[in-house]
């Protein structure tokens, strides 16, 4: 029997009950990004959607294998029209500039040794990176402002944004901070500068986030999370036992010979000025910055490895998973009971227990003061077949799902959705003179 939690029918908490699914995609959809009010998917094939209505507004046509990053670039340029632009990467080693505007094909650069992984702008200097066996420095017009030396042939898997014009940079189980130096003389000259070379994780880091101006967090592929000081960079604090029943006693304890590196790998991160929350094999869980602990998790999330995972505003979080299901948590806090007097035993009477009784007391006092959380489903979103690769929260809107059956669906509240109907119907009857108002 699967220890995966199930819900009811009766989802009181879960607004997303209208669905619009939609079909243009012959192959696996494995990314989204917001584009302004649009939005837009891609495979080998770049979609743009309006989301509102699900309308397809273009269809890109340009790589021959499959995209591997996707990245907005919006025009900062205020004596000029604000363009929005797309970044896309591919396996067959190229990197094509869209605009979304025209749905037309900007440039295209095939200068690259391998597959670009990832792609970052950097709107405040107006440049972009990408990243693959080399980290590369572009501009706008797409011409290559600096590089690094060849670094692996595994190359660059990840990278994020740090203050004083930094970068860190997952190149296997290693995490290297670049510095992107402007020239002095008034061109537009680039350098980049090797910083730092962090090898704390034992093995490939899989995913990067981060928190604010002052912190950041890794991920690696046998479960290891660390927290950083995204100024100094040193190690602020780690979790490396996630499946440890014995760490957290309150999850559901599971017989097993070993672990699965599928099943402790931290496929995905994200954060708010809180706690990071982390999609780690099946489960989910929840690190609190301040407490350096997690405080709460779902160790079985799902049936399979969770993809991908995003914090709403509500304490809640929407989960996806190889699985094919979508599902909403709830981040609650217990109800203690109220601890009870140990009893007087024979080791107490002749003084055994009496070495213990401060630690005991203080952590008695602790666990009073400290607050314990758990995690609720709430909702669950039925509607792909296959694995759900990632989504996209549009807030009110709702969400976007993407999926290895090749569709993409737009989740809705069903009551905002039916007011917006019935206003829609009130205005026109209003226009049309059908509508008459007795005082």
């Amino acid at each position: 029997k699967s220890s995966v939690q199930t819900i009811g029918e009766e989802q009181i908490q879960n607004p997303y009950t209208e669905l619009l699914v939609l079909k243009g995609h012959q192959d696996i959809v494995r990314f989204l990004v917001q584009i302004d009010d649009c939005s837009g998917s891609a495979k080998t094939i770049f979609h743009v959607f309006i989301f509102q209505t699900g309308e397809k507004l273009f269809e890109l046509h340009g790589h021959t294998h499959k995209i591997t990053a996707i990245a907005p670039f919006s025009s900062s340029d205020s004596s000029e029209e604000k363009k929005h632009l797309i970044l896309t990467a591919s396996a067959d080693r190229t990197v094509i500039v869209w605009d979304c505007t025209s749905g037309r094909q900007v440039q295209k650069v095939s200068c690259f040794h391998s597959t670009v992984k990832c792609l970052t702008v950097l709107q405040r200097l107006d440049v972009w990176l990408s990243g693959g066996s080399d980290l590369c420095v572009w501009n706008r017009k797409l011409d290559l402002l600096c590089k690094t030396s060849h670094l692996t042939d595994a190359g660059i898997s990840a990278l994020v944004v740090l203050p004083k014009n930094c970068v860190a940079a997952a190149v296997g189980k290693e995490l290297i901070i670049f510095r992107l130096i402007a020239s002095n003389d008034g061109s537009e000259g680039w350098s980049i500068l090797e910083v730092k070379r962090l090898v704390d994780h034992q093995d490939n880091i899989l995913s990067l986030v981060s928190v604010n101006d002052l912190t950041f967090v890794t991920g690696s592929h046998v479960g290891e999370l660390i927290v950083w000081d995204a100024l100094d960079w040193t190690k602020q604090a780690s979790e490396c036992n996630f499946w440890d029943s014995s760490v957290h006693p309150d999850t559901q304890s599971e017989i097993k010979l070993s672990q699965s590196p599928n099943e402790t790998s931290v496929q995905h991160l994200t954060s708010d000025q809180e706690c990071v929350f982390a999609a780690v094999g099946k489960g989910i869980y929840v690190y609190n910055l301040q407490m350096k602990r997690v405080i709460a998790c779902q160790r079985t999330a799902h049936d399979s490895s969770v993809l991908h995972i995003e914090k709403l505003p509500n304490r809640q979080l929407i989960s996806c998973s190889e699985d094919g299901s979508v599902r909403i948590w709830e981040l609650r806090e217990k109800q203690q009971l109220p601890a009870e007097p140990v009893p007087t035993g024979f080791f107490n009477m002749w003084g055994f227990g009496r070495a213990n009784k401060q630690a005991n007391q203080a952590a008695k006092k602790m666990q009073e003061n400290t607050p314990m959380y758990f995690l609720e489903l709430v909702g669950d979103l039925i509607g792909h077949s296959s694995a759900v690769q990632m989504f996209l929260y549009f807030g009110e809107l709702g969400l976007a799902t993407c999926s290895a059956d090749h569709l993409i669906i737009l989740w809705k509240d069903g009551e905002r959705e039916c007011r917006l109907r019935s206003l829609t119907l009130f205005q026109k009857l209003a226009q049309n003179g059908d509508l008459h108002l007795k005082v």
